[in-house]
């Protein structure tokens, strides 16, 4: 079995794991960085691929509004507050403090951000900020950012090796450290001697590997978004926080687009596969067209659900038609039941006129959605074309609730540090920073403020350790692991195994979630997991990253059962049949859930989180 020995293994290939292999090396050009990414280097992940109407990257710069020497502090409070005080309030305010230092450095890269004629960098205000941070490129502003650090870290002597999968964290004898990890080079034969298994001896380690949206059967994640990161820190011995609250938004089925924005404001027919409208079935009983019609178009600014704004009733009704048995299609082809221009508010109007890209009369505005849609955002009507809605030719857009960001993580230290020592963690992969809401712009942000902090700490803290060796016995397990997942007389294969989870989750966890059907869905989790999985015809990563996600599965349900309010995107329900969810309950829910492992299995713990001194 091949060896590497470093001071710093990073693991991922986005903005946070890149970042902390940048900040490694620049804190000692003496420590040995090694960085380790299971896709293509620099092509795979959602930094580098991901695209939106207008990325944003917060960040508080001197100028920005309220243009205060303390404006930090409005930044810091907006993501406590956005995020229902269940998120530490310590690092929100790292983020905000660091978040100006973050841009500067990505500018100094020759990161592409619109500047205004003054040289400052053109800020706009995102979903429930006050004030204007959100600095951008365009649509590939996270793409920019990814090539940009890609470009830096292939100046220095960092060691990248790519298509190489964590498996698991290798801990020191009594459990308390991180002393290594183990891989899996996914390039190679399954008939080679050791399967392709490799393993670290690092002194730290830092975590970077995103997301879980493959655990859900409808998501915007690129391919191998598994949890491989949660995953290894939970059995290895770290807490993980906020994995209850991910964000789920509207999309379009066949090419992941998010549906927000100018797709709601032109205000498009919501109907299943007869084209009957369904929306008002799903509002409360006495709920006037033009009250519907408004919410929809505000649903553009509110994308993903959240308890605290009213345009979740749309999830909602999404959601249960789709339950109910019935396909979803956003129909561009035909006005809404009743609607008119004017059925919308002044202010709403107002905004539509700002967004105008190419003027229309009047009479051609209340012709159609599509007519809107092109008035207010052709591009979008193009880009659809080229990805195979031709919404011209009278294409629906096929909906569907997917999952989009993961709030918790790992839960991390202000020094980026988890719980186990020598373990750091950074981006999506990392928890506490955020709550149940997030701010728009501040996933990337947080990626390079938290990616900064974890690899420089992390090579603080290699110069004061050895590497330590790793028993044999330990290999000899992770041989027989892999030796048990080639066995195709135990268990299920590995996609059908993979499928039936999705279903599960996206059954008990997406929009719409209730005691008892988190408690079923624990239970075929734990049946399924008990009838065991095997490599097949996807390939042995594939099996692995499945075992992955049935410890992602069983966090989110277990979390989300136990938090019986409604806050952010977690609407929990009394029964399915609700109209809408419980309330939020501030006097007990203003606490997060920590899951760790325990001696019998998945320990939940209800903390209260950092707050602001007094």
């Amino acid at each position: 079995m091949h060896r590497y020995q470093c001071d710093v293994l990073i693991v991922g290939g986005g903005g946070a794991a890149i970042r902390a292999a940048i900040a490694a090396k620049e804190a000692n050009p003496r420590t040995k960085v090694m960085l380790i990414t299971k896709g293509e280097f620099g092509k795979s992940g959602v930094t580098a691929i991901a695209c939106s109407d207008r990325m944003a990257f917060h960040a508080t710069l001197p100028y920005t509004e309220p243009g205060m020497s303390d404006n930090w502090r409005y930044h810091a409070e907006d993501i406590y507050r956005i995020g229902g005080y269940v998120s530490d309030w310590d690092l929100a305010v790292i983020l905000a403090q660091n978040s100006g230092a973050a841009f500067e450095y990505l500018d100094k890269l020759g990161v592409p951000f619109v500047k205004r004629p003054d040289g400052r960098a053109d800020q706009f205000v995102t979903d429930g900020s006050e004030y204007a941070r959100a600095c951008y490129t365009g649509p590939r502003t996270a793409n920019h950012i990814e090539e940009a650090l890609v470009r830096e870290i292939k100046t220095m002597d960092v060691e990248i090796l790519d298509h190489l999968m964590l498996t698991e964290l290798i801990t020191s004898e009594d459990g308390g450290r991180v002393i290594g990890a183990f891989g899996l080079d996914t390039t190679t034969t399954e008939s080679s001697k050791d399967r392709g298994i490799c393993f670290f001896q690092a002194k730290t380690v830092v975590l970077a590997t995103g997301g879980a949206g493959g655990a859900f059967r409808v998501n915007v994640y690129p391919p191998g978004m598994t949890g491989d990161g949660y995953a290894a820190a939970y059995r290895a011995g770290a807490g993980l926080v906020n994995m209850e609250f991910i964000q789920i938004g509207l999309s379009s089925v066949k090419t992941q687009l998010a549906c927000s924005g100018s797709m709601m404001r032109a205000l498009p027919r919501f109907v299943n596969e007869s084209g009957e409208e369904f929306l008002a079935e799903y509002f409360p009983l006495g709920t006037s067209s033009e009250e519907i019609y408004n919410v929809v178009f505000e649903k553009g600014a509110s994308w993903p659900v959240s308890n605290e704004h009213p345009s979740s009733l749309i999830d909602i009704a999404v959601f249960k038609e789709i339950n109910s048995g019935h396909t979803v299609y956003l129909d561009y082809s035909k006005n809404p039941s009743g609607f008119n221009f004017d059925s919308l508010t002044g202010a709403n109007r107002q905004r539509y006129e700002t967004e105008v890209k190419t003027n229309i009369s009047l009479q051609d505005r209340e012709k159609s959605p599509f007519d809107r849609l092109k008035e207010i955002n052709p591009a979008s009507v193009e880009w659809l074309k080229e990805h195979g809605v031709d919404l011209a030719g009278g294409d629906r857009v096929e909906l569907a609730p997917a999952i989009q960001h993961f709030q918790g993580g790992i839960k991390i230290s202000p020094q980026a540090r988890a719980s186990l020592a020598a373990l750091y963690a950074a981006g999506e992969c990392a928890g506490g920073q955020h709550g149940a809401n997030r701010p728009g712009g501040n996933a990337l942000m947080d990626s390079q403020v938290f990616g900064r902090i974890a690899g420089e700490q992390a090579a603080g803290e290699a110069e004061t350790i050895g590497l330590c060796d790793v028993p044999q016995v330990l290999v000899d397990q992770q041989r027989d692991k892999v030796e048990q997942l080639l066995d195709p007389t135990r268990g299920l294969p590995a996609a059908e195994v993979r499928g039936r989870i999705q279903r599960i989750l996206s059954g008990a966890a997406s929009v719409v979630r209730t005691h008892q059907g988190l408690t079923e869905g624990l239970a075929q989790l734990e049946q399924l997991r008990a009838e065991g999985l095997h490599g097949d015809q996807s390939g042995l990563a594939f099996a692995l990253e499945t075992v992955n996600i049935f410890d992602v599965a069983e966090m989110i349900m277990r979390a989300a059962r136990t938090r019986q309010e409604s806050r952010g995107p977690h609407l929990f329900f009394h029964s399915p049949e609700d109209e809408r969810p419980l309330p939020g309950d501030d006097q007990r829910w203003r606490k997060y859930i920590v899951i760790s492992k325990g001696s019998e299995g998945m320990k939940l713990e209800t903390r209260e989180p950092v707050r602001p001194e007094e």
